[in-house]
């Protein structure tokens, strides 16, 4: 990336990151990934690994500045955010009930989980979004993007004369609401509107979002790309606060 590039983004940021108002309610996808017939198993090797078997939090260096696909993630501080959000191996007992590979969004507790074989799981803090408790039950990832385009839905777009730009698609960058990573949610072949997708906004992670679906920091929702195969099966909790006003 070349420094007025990575300028113009910054200064852009501030700016488009109010598009992010509906976040991931994006129009109907197709799937696009090669893998779709993939079997279910979990990917145990992340970004920056644990020593096998280790329990707990990663590295801080997990957060670093890093330039991925030529975007230049900022680092995220955190020795900012509650140490429960960082990503972490934990005992799931839960777990056990589900065959690995197995991605657990817990709504209520603000933790998604990536179930691993003998009771363990690789945890996330997440963020949750007034699109991210419309839905519960099971689904399929059967779509996968880097740095994905946003698409705002016929109907924002009618609220929004302004999101008309973006009516083909928001490029991908530091501002787009889906973040550096989006994997999407399908079932019964048919999409169900529901992300779990990156956000710059770290310190969004433990909340109720005012936007969005399922948000990861950056960081983490790249180490999830990596760590989950297309097709895995997803499980989606809900907690009380489902309701209807949201």
């Amino acid at each position: 990336m070349t420094m007025n590039r990575f300028l113009l983004t910054r200064g852009l940021a501030v700016t488009l990151l109010a598009v992010a108002l509906g976040g991931c309610a994006t129009s109907p996808r197709v799937a696009s990934g090669p893998n779709a017939g993939a079997s279910v198993v979990a990917y145990t090797a992340p970004d920056l690994p644990l020593d096998d078997g280790a329990f707990g939090a990663v590295p801080v260096e997990a957060y670093a500045a890093k330039v991925d696909d030529g975007f230049a993630l900022p680092r995220i501080p955190a020795e900012k955010i509650d140490p429960k959000y960082l990503r972490q191996r934990v005992l799931y007992q839960d777990g056990l009930t589900y065959e690995p590979g197995t991605v657990v969004v817990d709504t209520a507790t603000r933790f998604l989980y990536v179930v691993e074989a003998g009771g363990t799981a690789m945890r996330y803090g997440i963020g949750v979004g007034k699109s991210g408790f419309s839905w519960a039950g099971e689904a399929r990832i059967q779509d996968k993007q880097h740095w994905p385009k946003w698409f705002p839905p016929a109907e924002m777009i009618a609220r929004r004369p302004d999101l008309k730009p973006y009516a083909e698609g928001m490029q991908p960058g530091l501002s787009n609401p889906l973040g550096a990573r989006a994997l999407y949610l399908y079932q019964n072949n048919k999409d169900t509107l529901y992300r779990l997708h990156g956000t710059p906004e770290w310190w969004s992670i433990g909340t109720a979002a005012s936007s969005g679906c399922i948000r990861l920091m950056n960081q983490d929702i790249i180490d999830l790309y990596e760590r989950v195969p297309m097709n895995a099966r997803v499980v989606v909790k809900q907690g009380s606060e489902r309701v209807a006003s949201r």
